[in-house]
């Protein structure tokens, strides 16, 4: 195990939070001013890892911690003191959260193992308002870009072919018998496939969910890649957010599903590579005596 002496691991921490700081600020001062983002305050209303939990920098199951007494992980959850060293408590973690480490693990490797499918061109986020009421609209703050009947044609001209339960069950439910799949909680670890967007995204929650025992640095970069692909999400979606800065991709065009799938080629080898690091430390986790 690696034994990081205090000046660095104080050095590690601060360079951590700043790094959160940067990432939350806008978030931290919309909220209180009471005022909502459609694009940018998905990744903290969605999933349920909260700025101060992210800011929390912790080293990961490899790595030790000198100078315990002045480290504050000694009374946080997890965590043991050994010899003047602070460091995780796999057993202990492993004990409370060994069924989710290893439902992550298998969905993670499975997923990892499938070929990336490119040709969703974002179609679930306007299978989310197909045929509804303008009021029941999710963002009914913001206008669709082609109105209620121009989006409907949009979904009705095209192979709507969603593979993940957790953007399926948006679906309205005229949309849902439109799909070429019908996604459960049970069949997520035999449908998921790296080229999905949502699948992406949710690598952010996976790397939260094993938190303390991988190192903050994992999950801040999981964070960014799904508050990268959030953005091609959104700009691909039916909602004209242009007041806001997000010029649309236009997916119901040739050029537009070209630049669609392009930029999803280059989302799934950067969550290929996390998804790897993350089976990594699953690994090594339980492996750990």
């Amino acid at each position: 195990m690696q034994v990081l002496d205090e000046p660095e691991w104080r050095e590690r921490t601060a360079a951590h939070e700043a790094r959160v700081d940067s990432a939350t600020a806008a978030h931290l001062a919309r909220r209180r001013d009471h005022r909502k983002h459609p694009v940018e305050d998905f990744l903290f209303t969605y999933y349920s890892f909260k700025p101060a939990q992210l800011r929390r920098w912790h080293p990961g199951a490899e790595t030790a911690l000198g100078g315990a007494a002045q480290a504050p992980h000694t009374d946080w959850r997890f965590y043991a003191e050994e010899a003047g060293r602070v460091h995780v408590d796999v057993e202990a973690f492993t004990a409370a959260r060994g069924d989710t480490l290893r439902f992550v693990r298998e969905l993670l490797v499975r997923t990892a193992g499938r070929p990336a499918r490119f040709g969703c061109f974002g179609l679930h986020e306007w299978a989310m308002v197909y045929r509804l009421d303008p009021s029941d609209v999710r963002h009914s703050g913001w206008p669709l870009r082609l109105g209620a009947t121009g989006t409907d044609a949009v979904v009705e001209s095209h192979q709507v072919a969603c593979s993940h339960f957790d953007a399926y069950r948006f679906f309205t439910p005229a949309a849902q018998p439109l799909n070429a799949l019908a996604p459960t909680r049970e069949t997520q670890t035999a449908l998921e496939q790296p080229g999905c967007l949502h699948a992406g995204m949710d690598l952010y929650k996976w790397a939260h969910k094993l938190v303390p025992a991988v190192s903050s640095d994992i999950v801040m970069d999981c964070f960014e890649l799904a508050r990268d692909i959030r953005a091609l999400d959104m700009r691909a979606a039916p909602y004209d957010l242009r007041e806001l800065g997000w010029e649309p991709v236009r997916i119901e065009t040739a050029e537009g599903k070209a630049e669609y799938a392009a930029a999803q080629r280059g989302f799934s080898v950067r969550g290929q590579v996390l998804r790897e690091r993350l089976i990594t430390g699953c690994d090594r986790i339980l492996q750990t005596p």
